[in-house]
């Protein structure tokens, strides 16, 4: 599939990451209401660790599927925003791994301070809110408004066209 090379707009892809969060919410439900029962909702910290890696594994191995079966999400469908390597078809599924990782890299600045910064849960909801919009900021570095996690693992988004009214009847 080839595109237009059009690049969504910052605001464009933020929107969609708001609705790619609550479409995580949904992607965890099945795993942690598994996981609850088995671990007896249990609060030790080892609990919580498990808790957190397994939201790591089902997001990574989520992600990692749908960016390497046809570079989107249902999110980033319904915001017509597609995820390219450029000279490939489809993403390679160790681009869309190194991606997931780098990925992470939104919020880990912000983790790393909350955890280490011994902080209220209301200082640590606003550092992690503050690391995203630094991280957001990057694409405004790069001259085809790139995040540079893309930057990094040799992909790009792209806005896709809106679809012809026929085929819109047709779907």
């Amino acid at each position: 599939m080839q595109s237009n090379n059009a690049v969504p707009t910052v605001k464009r892809r933020l929107i969609s990451m708001v609705y790619e969060i609550l479409l995580a919410f949904a992607v965890l439900f099945l795993p942690f209401f598994v996981f609850e029962i088995a671990a007896k909702a249990s609060h030790t910290p080892l609990a919580e660790h498990m808790r957190q890696f397994l939201a790591f594994l089902i997001l990574g191995a989520y992600f990692i599927h749908q960016w390497t079966r046809k570079g989107q999400t249902l999110a980033m469908q319904t915001w017509r925003i597609r995820l390219e390597q450029p000279g490939r078809q489809h993403l390679p599924i160790r681009t869309a791994a190194l991606r997931y990782l780098l990925c992470w890299l939104w919020i880990l600045p912000g983790i790393l301070v909350a955890y280490y910064g011994d902080l209220s849960n209301k200082h640590k909801l606003y550092t992690l809110l503050a690391s995203a919009l630094l991280w957001s900021l990057t694409a405004f570095l790069d001259k085809d408004r790139q995040f540079l996690h893309d930057r990094i693992a040799g992909t790009r988004l792209v806005q896709l066209p809106k679809p012809e009214k026929n085929q819109q009847k047709a779907a």
